[in-house]
């Protein structure tokens, strides 16, 4: 937001404006022993903007860019390469802005925008409708929970222990307000999912089951069977993508039975901005789509029988009575879903498929290459374009040391569990186009001498 300094001759005119004497006279209401008597201590008195940007310079030196060196990170978070097209496009002035158009009858190119994106995400899902964006891939996961609540009227969520534990954490945290009942827990370093077990225990209780395809670990399994169970216990099954672009490849949690769809749709257009915004991805059957939180844009004729864009659905309370929302969802990723949908048209269907098999390719050749190195060995038996790795030592001081040799070689699993000692020794590895056969060698090497 602009800064707009004011002279004294505005604020004497904005105090007579309001019947104010002094500035002062505005926090008559605030206690004395809560107002500042002077400066804040501690902080630096002011600096000339020359000053100012080279501080805020040699701060900005003190990070490590994702392209300065070989780089494996993943874990819900993916570095892909995105056209300097889709950041052009987006900074456009009738697209920079975050928002759902309030008017929107007057802002058609964002609403044609949205219906793209939602054709987009319904097709890659492999389901019949999306909405116009959430938040997140986390929160998404939550709406789905609570969602799956108000259409079976049940309370008990079964929860993949190969779901991401920052998006079980959300749904911790959000569950203590409405007193859904979560089941779940840890993974375990082992190639096979838990979804026979879940399948199992879906009772009649049980609202929905969420798994994550390809899961934390990078693990694959076919969901039929776990949707066919669900659906016989009248319970439904969400499924979280992570990395859609595993979806180019692999068979669509659509076409294998899921109910809800949901994930993170970062790794298509959107950097990893220090993590976040992120942009929430979120699809269903249609006939759920009343429960479906957010905002659904849909295509219609205009008086003059010209092709027009409305908001067909919108069941949020800034538009309904607050007790007939289904979500409080105040807006929509809407610039991050504008570079999601541009990336995903400049790829289009071949060159997503495209781009997913370049991804598995590396991440093979990375595989095969980091088991070589003794004491180590691949954990899964399939995977996109991530997996993890059995260490002989804790990952999380591996991965210190990798980064001292200027190697970010992946997400130790004590990171992510540090309560559980059993996954101490688990480095989950994402390998995208990025990441070159150089890159693979140098990491390869270095976790050999690391480990040494």
């Amino acid at each position: 937001m602009r800064y707009l300094p004011l002279t004294p001759d505005d604020r004497s005119a904005m105090l007579a404006a309001v019947g104010a004497a002094s500035i002062d006279d505005l926090f008559v209401d605030v206690p004395a022993e809560a107002r500042l008597d002077g400066p804040i201590t501690g902080l630096p008195n002011h600096a000339s903007e020359l000053a100012v940007e080279r501080h805020m310079a040699a701060l900005a030196r003190q990070n490590r860019a994702a392209g300065d060196g070989p780089f494996f990170l993943g874990a819900g978070a993916y570095r892909h390469h995105v056209p300097a097209s889709v950041d052009h496009l987006i900074q456009r002035g009738e697209f920079l802005t975050a928002y759902t158009p309030y008017q929107p009858e007057i802002a058609q190119g964002t609403l044609q925008m949205l219906f793209e994106f939602q054709t987009q995400v319904a097709r890659l899902f492999g389901t019949d409708v999306a909405n116009a964006s959430m938040y997140d891939g986390s929160t998404a996961c939550w709406e789905a929970i609570v969602m799956a609540r108000r259409i079976t009227k049940r309370g008990k969520a079964l929860l993949s222990t190969g779901l991401h534990p920052h998006y079980r954490s959300v749904a911790r945290t959000m569950a203590k307000y409405t007193g859904d009942q979560l089941v779940d827990g840890d993974p375990t370093l082992e190639a096979g999912t838990d979804w026979a077990v879940l399948a199992a225990a879906v009772d009649t209780d049980t609202s929905c089951v969420v798994v994550q395809y390809p899961d934390i670990l990078g693990r694959i399994d076919d969901m039929s069977a776990l949707a066919a169970a669900c659906q016989a216990a009248g319970a439904l099954l969400i499924a979280v993508v992570t990395e859609p672009v595993a979806l180019g490849l692999i068979k669509s949690p659509g076409e294998m039975g899921a109910d809800i769809v949901v994930g993170e749709g970062q790794a298509i257009g959107v950097g990893l901005q220090f993590g976040g915004p992120y942009v929430g991805l979120f699809a269903c059957k249609t006939k759920y789509v009343r429960q479906m939180p957010g905002r659904l844009c849909g295509e219609t004729v205009d008086a003059n029988g010209k092709r027009g864009f409305v908001l067909t659905l919108s069941t949020r309370e800034q538009h309904i009575r607050r007790e007939k929302a289904t979500s409080n969802i105040c807006t929509n990723a809407g610039l991050c879903a504008l570079a999601f949908s541009i990336h995903m048209t400049l790829l289009g269907e071949a060159g997503l498929r495209q781009l997913a098999g370049i991804n598995h390719g590396r991440a093979r050749v990375a595989a095969a290459e980091l088991a070589q190195v003794p004491g180590v060995s691949v954990v899964n038996s399939g995977f996109f374009n991530e997996f993890t790795l059995r260490l002989p030592v804790d990952a999380r001081a591996t991965v210190h040391k990798l980064a001292e040799k200027g190697v970010l070689g992946g997400v130790s699993l004590g990171r992510l569990y540090p309560d559980n000692d059993a996954l101490a020794n688990g480095l989950v590895v994402a390998v995208t186009e990025t990441a070159t056969e150089e890159d693979i060698a140098a990491f390869a090497a270095a976790l050999k001498e690391v480990l040494a």
